[in-house]
């Protein structure tokens, strides 16, 4: 808007030139049949350019204006021509503000009485042809400015379509960016938490495993800030879409879970960054889980590339309980699991398994190109 109002006093200017210097050379081509310019001839065609500065502000009542100077440079016996410039723009305005009725209603009455003026200039009507010319001329002007109204508005339209599906698209990036930043911290804390009291309880007896401890306490603390760096990347111009967290880094997250884990793969093939990161976390839960609740157990982590799914099955031997995992602790932990998942249209399923806990689950693959 502010940009159309600026443009206004350019377009008055052009219009008043337009339609003073064209009316020059319509008097001299139609100096035989009407009235020569004079003073107030000028003021009249000087009034349309005048009221196009107000236009945004008073609408309605600048156009009134506008038509009734032209009516009367009309009526007067003034030159056609270039005086209906200013009508046009400001009959074409109010229907591109959405003052529809308003400018179909003056439509109406200027059609009404340019058909009354050529009937009382001769005391008979000017003729079918006559007629015909000026209603479809006032027609056209009309047509053309509800088509700009309805082109105008559905830009508008889709404008709004795209600004609400970019922060839609905001909305899941941060989504997203919370549960990474949740998954990391819940377990690189848990994993300092399980070592520090490690730490505390050999201090005196097991120095040497005390020591371990406290150095796995020093990697999981650098981790979780390279972790949290990587994941607010995503704020910065410029910086990657999506969280950092992959498979490829899975062997890191196995050696510094400060558990006994043995890490299986069978087969292999590109996955979908989703997939991955759904996958890295799925594992990391389960590895916090296990650390917190049934430390010295064995963990088993197999990972299984299908050729329409990824299976990831994490077992530990440990006398873990599905109450506490599944109401105590960071409160995300299996609910967390399961979202992931069954964001991406597969299923997880969390229990009981022997005298231990078992987390499998399934995600579904695009099918591979040969």
């Amino acid at each position: 808007m502010r940009k159309q109002s600026g443009f206004d006093p350019y377009l008055a200017l052009i219009v008043a030139v337009a339609q003073v210097v064209l009316s020059q050379g319509a008097a001299w081509g139609q100096r035989a049949s009407r009235e020569p310019l004079d003073p107030v001839a000028y003021a009249l065609l000087l009034v349309g350019p005048l009221m196009i500065l107000v236009r945004r502000k008073y609408p309605i009542t600048a156009t009134i204006v506008t038509l009734l100077a032209t009516y009367v440079y009309t009526w007067l016996g003034y030159p056609y021509g270039p005086v209906y410039l200013a009508p046009i723009i400001m009959l074409f305005s109010l229907v591109t503000q959405g003052l529809r009725v308003a400018a179909w209603s003056m439509a109406g009455v200027t059609l009404a009485v340019f058909l009354s003026y050529g009937y009382l200039l001769s005391g008979e009507s000017a003729g079918l042809f006559h007629d015909s010319a000026i209603t479809a001329f006032i027609l056209l002007v009309m047509v053309m400015a509800e088509l700009t109204r309805i082109l105008r508005e559905r830009r508008a339209q889709q404008q709004r379509a795209v600004d609400e599906e970019t922060r839609r698209q905001a909305s899941e990036e941060r989504l997203t960016m919370a549960q990474e930043l949740h998954d990391v911290l819940a377990h690189n804390i848990s994993l300092i938490h399980v070592q520090a009291s490690t730490a505390l309880h050999l201090m005196d007896d097991n120095p040497e495993h005390a020591r371990t401890a406290l150095a796995t306490i020093k990697t999981a603390s650098k981790e979780v800030l390279g972790e949290m760096r990587s994941v607010l990347n995503v704020l910065r111009e410029g910086a990657p879409r999506s969280p950092t967290a992959g498979l490829d880094r899975l062997d890191e997250l196995v050696e510094r879970s400060g558990l006994d884990v043995t890490l299986d793969r069978a087969g292999s093939r590109p996955l979908p960054s989703q997939v991955e990161r759904a996958a890295y976390r799925i594992v990391q839960e389960s590895l916090t889980n296990a650390a917190r609740y049934a430390p010295g157990s064995q963990v088993t982590v197999q990972l299984e590339y299908g050729p329409a799914e990824l299976t990831v099955r994490i077992a530990d031997t440990g006398a873990t309980t599905p109450t506490m995992l599944s109401e105590e602790g960071s409160g995300n932990g299996i609910p967390g699991m399961r979202e992931r998942a069954s964001a991406l249209g597969g299923t997880l399923v969390a229990g009981p398994a022997g005298t231990g806990f078992q987390v499998s689950a399934r995600l579904p693959l695009p099918e591979e190109n040969p």
